[in-house]
């Protein structure tokens, strides 16, 4: 067995088996690490927008890393985002995740596109067709398609956004200046991530000779 990036590749059972030209071979899914990308990708084009709405229109994209795990995204922004807006930029998302809106995407050209609103990577070079992803619920763009995050984007997502099950930031840092980079995770990881952090004040509140709810009061 070979993996090629989602796919599990059944070459035989022969120790050292080489994948030739001609070789018959069975593809498979890993379709839980699919189900992985696809919740944190489209979780980033909703933290895109997030912060963009939250930060101002001067926020870009510096580049951003999905796995099936966690993603990482990296924006032009000249200061530290400030836990009180961070705050309010996950809460967002998630608001946008629990409206469980459908996903679309559509085929356009460029200029068509970007004349709807679609976000695009200043510098990156399209061809005579783009695919445009539309998420969310938000204002309409010029045709009359609602959506709270609409890019050029050719990557797997979620048919909706109910999909991502939760949304939770773990870290905002720099990375150099005027680049912050924001971490996150989604379903399962963001549950887990919000039950170690009740264990935390649960375990604090002892401490403190009050009860969780109260610590940071």
């Amino acid at each position: 067995q070979k993996k090629l990036g989602d796919l599990h590749v059944h070459v035989g059972t022969l120790a050292g088996a080489a994948l030739n030209q001609g070789d018959a071979v069975q593809l498979a899914v890993d379709t839980e690490r699919r189900s992985g990308l696809r919740a944190h990708h489209s979780a980033t084009h909703l933290l895109h927008a997030a912060l963009r709405r939250s930060l101002g229109d001067h926020v870009a994209q510096k580049g951003p890393l999905v796995s099936g795990d966690r993603l990482r995204f990296d924006i032009s922004h000249p200061k530290p985002v400030t836990e009180e807006e961070m705050a309010a930029i996950e809460a967002a998302v998630n608001d946008q995740v629990r409206a469980n809106a459908e996903v679309s995407t559509r085929l356009m050209a460029p200029d068509e596109a970007i004349q709807t609103g679609a976000m695009a990577l200043f510098g990156e070079k399209y061809g005579d067709k783009v695919r445009v992803v539309s998420m969310g619920v938000g204002d309409a763009d010029a045709d009359g398609h609602s959506a709270y995050s609409t890019e050029l984007c050719g990557g797997t997502h979620v048919g909706r956004t109910g999909d991502i099950g939760a949304f939770r930031v773990t870290s905002e840092t720099a990375v150099a200046a005027g680049v912050r980079r924001t971490e996150a995770v989604t379903g399962a990881a963001a549950d887990a991530e919000s039950a170690r952090d009740a264990e935390a004040f649960a375990r604090a509140a002892p401490l403190v000779k009050g009860v969780p709810r109260e610590i940071s009061q």
